[in-house]
C-alpha cells in the first residue's frame, strides 16, 4: 500500500486551517473537474484531490490522520504502525470509496452507527445521539480474571479558528470474564449527547490485546509455544501450562515431533463459547556440556540407529 500525503495533494501546510483547506480544494476541482477540465489526467487527479479533502475536512479524520504523524512520502511503501488508532474516539461517518490507503486508515469510521430518528414533539424536534466507537487496547489476563480499568481516549475537537485539537476523557470501564478479540463493549449514554429531550448515543468499545510475551491471541483462541524435552515428546508426559493459574495439566502423546500442534479444546480465553488453545510443540535438546551429558548423547547415537535425513535421501 502506497502512502499519500493529503496536505501536499491540496498544497496546504499540516496546521492549515479549514477555511484554507475549503479554498484549496475549491481552486483544485475548479483547474481538474473532469466536466471543464482540459488536464488529460483530470479524472484520477479530481479522485484523489476529492480524497485528500473527505478527509481534511473531517474532524475526526484528519486527527486519526495526523496521528501517524510526519516523515512520510507520497507513493513511499507503507502500512499503518499496529494499533495505531486504539484509544481514538470517533463517530459514525458515511464510507467512501477512495482504494486501499482510505480504506485501511478510515473503514472503521465508515461503519454506520446507531442514531435515533428526528421525532417532533410539542417542545419542538428530539433525537437520539450517534453512537461514538474506539479501539481499546488490554491485557490477555483481563478475558481470564475480569477487571476494571481505567481507560484514556483521544477526542477530536474542532476550534473557533478551525484547527483540530484532541482532547483526553477518562473512563472506568468494568471489563467481563470472558472478553475476547474483536468483542464490542457498550457503555450506555457515554455517546454524543441526543437533541432536546432525546437520549444520548452509546460508546462502542471494540477490544483488541496488547502483545504477550508467550500468547497470541486470535479471536477466542490462543496459541502458545511449548518447549519439551525429547523424553517427554518421545514417551508421552502430562505437563502443567501456567496459564493464569487455571491449573491446566495438558498430556503429550507419545511420539510427538516438534512442529506439531497440538488443539485442547475450551481451554482458550474463557467466552460464552470457549475457545481453544493452540499448542505449537517445540523440542528443546538439553546441551551436551558435561562428561555425562556427552556420554549419554553417544550411547543414544550407538544403540538407536536413528537416521533423521531418511526419508530426504532417495
Amino acid at each position: 500500500m502506497q502512502y499519500k500525503d493529503y496536505y501536499q495533494i491540496l498544497g496546504v501546510s499540516r496546521d492549515a486551517a479549514l477555511a484554507n483547506i475549503k479554498k484549496a480544494y475549491r481552486k483544485l476541482a475548479r483547474k481538474y473537474h473532469p466536466d471543464i477540465s482540459k488536464e488529460p489526467d483530470a479524472e484520477a487527479k479530481m479522485k484523489e484531490i476529492n480524497e485528500a479533502y473527505a478527509v481534511l475536512s473531517d474532524t475526526e479524520k484528519r486527527a486519526a490522520y495526523d496521528q501517524l504523524g510526519r516523515g512520510y512520502r507520497s507513493g513511499q511503501e507503507f502500512h499503518p504502525p499496529p494499533n495505531w488508532d486504539a484509544g481514538f474516539e470517533f463517530s459514525s461517518g458515511d464510507a467512501a470509496d477512495f482504494g486501499d490507503f482510505f480504506s485501511q486508515l478510515f473503514g472503521r469510521m465508515g461503519a454506520r452507527g446507531r442514531g435515533g430518528p428526528f421525532e417532533a414533539h410539542a417542545g419542538g424536534f428530539q433525537a437520539q445521539g450517534e453512537d461514538h466507537h474506539a479501539k481499546v487496547l488490554l491485557d490477555v489476563e483481563d478475558a481470564f480474571r475480569g477487571a476494571t480499568r481505567q481507560i484514556s481516549l483521544r477526542v477530536p475537537t474542532m476550534d473557533a479558528g478551525g484547527h483540530v485539537t484532541l482532547n483526553t476523557r477518562t473512563l472506568n470501564v468494568k471489563i467481563p470474564k470472558g472478553v475476547y478479540e474483536g468483542q464490542i463493549i457498550r457503555l450506555a449514554g457515554q455517546g454524543a449527547p441526543g437533541i432536546g429531550n432525546g437520549k444520548s448515543g452509546d460508546l462502542l468499545l471494540e477490544v483488541h490485546f496488547n502483545p504477550h510475551p508467550k500468547l497470541r491471541v486470535d479471536g477466542s483462541n490462543l496459541h502458545l509455544t511449548l518447549p519439551v524435552a525429547p523424553w517427554e515428546a518421545a514417551l508421552g508426559a502430562v505437563l502443567p501450562i501456567n496459564l493464569f493459574d487455571t491449573g491446566l495439566k495438558v498430556r503429550i502423546p507419545e511420539g510427538t515431533q516438534s512442529g506439531q500442534q497440538l488443539r485442547v479444546r475450551g481451554k482458550g480465553i474463557p467466552s460464552a463459547t470457549p475457545g481453544d488453545l493452540l499448542l505449537d510443540i517445540q523440542v528443546v535438546l538439553p546441551p551436551a556440556n558435561t562428561a555425562k551429558a556427552k556420554e549419554l548423547y553417544q550411547t543414544m547415537a550407538r544403540e538407536l540407529a536413528f537416521d533423521p535425513r531418511a526419508t530426504h535421501r532417495s
